[in-house]
């Protein structure tokens, strides 16, 4: 019945147009709260895709919100990886939102119509996947429901996650509460299975289950009812994927098994640093298959020079050998240690350290202080000397200590530079914070407080010495926007930041 109400619905609204410009021509799919239309956008002449929500969703206020919220979530998000928001709005009861209107297949499409992905294509999907969802999770949204069916292949073969209509904020109480599942259980992570509480990691968790199907054509888990298969992400471990496609790389296969831990804390700990490693396995696999084609090349290109494990120049069958016997003694070695090949701040390829020109104290919503002599202590290259922050009694978190979503330290070079990487040493770990990028002094939003500019990085948990994968950004002002600070030895929280650099 409810598919026959959907399939009611598309016929109905076909022909209309939505708020005097948007054609409803054809119907592409639809789910449980929205269809999905072909529209043609009369003002502009082109092509779009509009999710309409359904009239019986559209009666229930927190479906209404968590549409909207969709919408103003997605709608901050301008990546290569990610569909595209391009407008909002309500008629005659339906509200709906244009999207960028992606000619091509679902990553799902392509499964069934090809079975298994040739490898280095598998892999180059999951990186192109991942960026965009990094691209997410700076912006401090998980998405939740990563599987192929989110995932479109335009015309050019390159991948764009779509349907954030679940995603929800790091920062917010949201509307899924603790204990309701959403999500495909297919590729459900344990965490989010149980009804626990998610993050980053378990897009990391997803990603990597989706990119086993690519490489086997099948989903790890099969049960007769969805909750049957939920359980079995819950307590089963996964296949091997060696055993399904015999031959990927040793690397590939690790990198799979650590993605798709059922412990998120033997996960990787964000999605660039599963990216980092991904990155790796398909130059590994291109070795060994002896050239790359279509998105794999272009990932690679991508790929920035200093995080490359193999040069551009032809590699010889001894140097492919060396290379994965590097590769497999660094897993045996990191397994033999117990350390699970975790990622440490050295770990973070760096390249030409970048001249800081001035520092100075961020503290929009206070009283625009927060020692700011201190500020140009935190670029002098003298770890003995430092910014600090002031000193919150109540809690580490400033949004409780102090009513303010954060306070930060601006670093800026001469001119406008592409920055890779930003080392951070501090006293102590534990600080949460995100990276702005601008080529102007940074702003905040008046309504919400919080920074105007490009998020280029994200850190939880800091260690004391953090360092921090910027992609390629060019910008000449770089804000550490801090929102939680670390315990002091007199019971109050602060951060010191005694040096900061920025690399190529």
């Amino acid at each position: 019945m409810a598919e026959e109400a959907t399939t009611g619905l598309a016929s109905s609204l076909i022909g209309t147009v939505l708020s005097g410009r948007y054609r409803l021509e054809s119907k592409l799919g639809s789910g449980g709260m929205s269809t999905v239309f072909l529209a043609r956008d009369e003002t502009l002449e082109r092509s779009v895709a509009i999710k309409v929500m359904h009239r019986e969703m559209s009666d229930q206020p927190d479906q209404i919100e968590r549409f909207r919220r969709e919408a103003r979530a997605v709608a901050q998000l301008s990546h290569p990886n990610v569909v595209a928001v391009i407008d909002a709005g309500e008629d005659g009861g339906y509200p709906y939102i244009v999207l960028e209107y992606v000619e091509g297949e679902t990553l799902k499409q392509r499964i069934d119509r090809l079975g298994r992905l040739p490898v280095d294509e598998a892999v180059a999907y999951a990186i192109e996947i991942g960026r965009g969802l990094a691209a997410a999770h700076a912006r401090r949204m998980v998405h939740r429901d990563v599987k192929p069916q989110n995932v479109l292949i335009d015309t050019e073969g390159r991948a764009k996650v779509t349907d954030f209509g679940i995603a929800r904020s790091l920062e917010s109480d949201g509307l899924t509460k603790t204990g309701r599942v959403l999500g495909t259980t297919d590729y459900v992570a344990p965490e989010q299975a149980m009804g626990h509480s998610v993050d980053s990691r378990s897009d990391v968790y997803s990603l990597g289950v989706l990119l086993y199907e690519m490489l086997t054509g099948e989903v790890p888990f099969r049960a007769e009812t969805v909750v049957g298969v939920a359980m079995k992400h819950v307590n089963e471990d996964m296949p091997d994927v060696q055993q399904r496609r015999p031959e990927i790389s040793s690397a590939l296969a690790a990198v799979i098994e650590r993605a798709t831990s059922k412990d998120p804390k033997k996960r990787y700990d964000d999605m660039m640093a599963f990216l980092v490693d991904l990155e790796g396995a398909l130059e590994v696999e291109v070795a060994r298959s002896g050239a790359s084609y279509g998105e794999a090349t272009n990932v690679l290109d991508a790929v920035p020079s200093g995080r490359r494990l193999l040069t551009a120049r032809r590699v010889s069958a001894a140097g492919i050998v060396l290379v994965l016997a590097g590769v497999t003694a660094a897993l045996l070695i990191a397994a033999l240690t117990g350390g699970g090949g975790k990622h440490t701040p050295n770990a973070v390829a760096s390249g030409t350290e970048i001249p800081l020109q001035s520092a100075q104290a961020f503290d929009p919503d206070g009283d625009n202080e927060e020692h700011s002599d201190e500020a140009t202590l935190a670029i002098d290259a003298d770890p003995n000397t430092g910014w600090t922050t002031e000193t919150y009694t109540s809690s580490a978190t400033l949004s409780e200590a102090a009513g303010k979503p954060g306070v930060g330290l601006v670093v800026s070079t001469k001119e406008p530079v592409t920055a890779r990487t930003m080392t951070i040493q501090a006293a102590s770990g534990g600080w949460d914070g995100r990276i702005y990028a601008s080529t102007t002094p940074p702003t905040v939003d008046s309504s919400t407080g919080e920074p105007l500019g490009q998020t280029i990085g994200t850190v939880s948990a800091a260690n004391a010495e953090q360092t921090i994968q910027l992609g390629e950004t060019k910008a000449r002002y770089f804000l550490i926007w801090i929102t939680k600070v670390s315990p002091t030895f007199n019971d109050g929280y602060s951060l010191e930041i005694d040096n900061v650099t920025l690399n190529t």
